[in-house]
């Protein structure tokens, strides 16, 4: 398709998504980074973030947790430790990692377990920041 970007988001687990899509947007490890059909080739590394892709004038979310991207003029291929759609995230549970992980983090404890406790804290609040997106998109 001209003019479309093939998006793949795989996991350990399983190809999650195969899209052909116009536009991506990835949480890099060097920051945040914008594909569009005809990019350069690169390749990047993926942190905890929020994963968003467009197709016409829908925007549709995804978690990343960790990975790689690899780019090319036609394809954005995700390979992602976690990832996980929008629409797939409960929202009741996200609120409750999030309260789980505030409270570990004031617990404290050796630095291995504040640091533990603090990603935990950052993967929940992603997932419960992308499941309200989902919402406030599925509601309009």
């Amino acid at each position: 398709m001209a003019g479309k970007l093939l998006l793949e988001v795989v996991t350990p687990d399983h190809l999650l998504l195969s899209q052909q899509v116009d536009e991506v947007i990835a949480p890099g490890t060097e920051g945040e980074f914008g594909v569009l059909p005809g990019h350069c080739h690169f390749l990047s590394t993926l942190k905890i973030g929020e994963l968003r892709y467009r197709i016409g004038d829908t925007t549709s979310y995804m978690s990343v947790l960790w990975g790689f991207a690899e780019v090319t003029p036609t394809k954005v291929t995700i390979l992602a430790e976690i990832a996980e759609k929008a629409e797939d995230i409960d929202m009741e549970r996200a609120l409750a990692a999030v309260a789980k992980a505030e409270q570990r983090l004031e617990i404290g404890g050796l630095p291995s377990e504040v640091e533990e406790a603090k990603v935990s804290l950052e993967k929940a609040r992603l997932r419960k920041k992308i499941a309200e997106r989902a919402r406030r998109t599925s509601h309009s």
